[in-house]
């Protein structure tokens, strides 16, 4: 596992009311959508509400029960994925980022009924980018 690497040095950005930062799998191979469990994104010690976390991959965007049977969308070790939330921060500031992370691991078996899952965590302090107007 390689939890201090999670967070994306650096890809802490806010639009306006929403958060997000890049987020890099902690595992050595690719997994499917459904073995991401879920996540959880704090920010200066404020968590950002489960209901309003959204994990975007390969182009498409996700609630935590979407990406739950979803084998068709895989997270591959040299891309990131996006974690946003509502949370409002000062763009200007440093802050505190937090990202707790759950991920099933489907073919290593540790019981009849159970498969390993990891739950990870990384904690970096970054400045917000500002959103480029389009």
């Amino acid at each position: 596992m390689i939890p201090d690497r999670i967070i994306e040095q650096g890809t802490l950005g806010a639009d306006g009311p929403r958060t997000r930062v890049e987020v890099r799998i902690p595992w050595y191979r690719a997994l499917p959508g459904s073995c991401i469990a879920g996540a959880g994104l704090t920010v200066d010690g404020v968590a950002a509400p489960v209901e309003s976390l959204r994990w975007q991959m390969n182009g498409s965007e996700f609630t935590f029960d979407e990406l739950r049977t979803n084998v068709d969308e895989w997270w591959f070790p040299a891309d990131s994925a996006v974690l946003s939330g509502d949370l409002e921060i000062d763009p200007d500031a440093e802050h505190e980022v937090t990202v707790d992370l759950t991920l099933y691991i489907p073919y290593i078996i540790i019981s009849d009924t159970e498969t390993l899952h990891i739950e990870e965590h990384d904690t970096k302090k970054m400045t917000a980018k500002k959103a480029v107007a389009a």
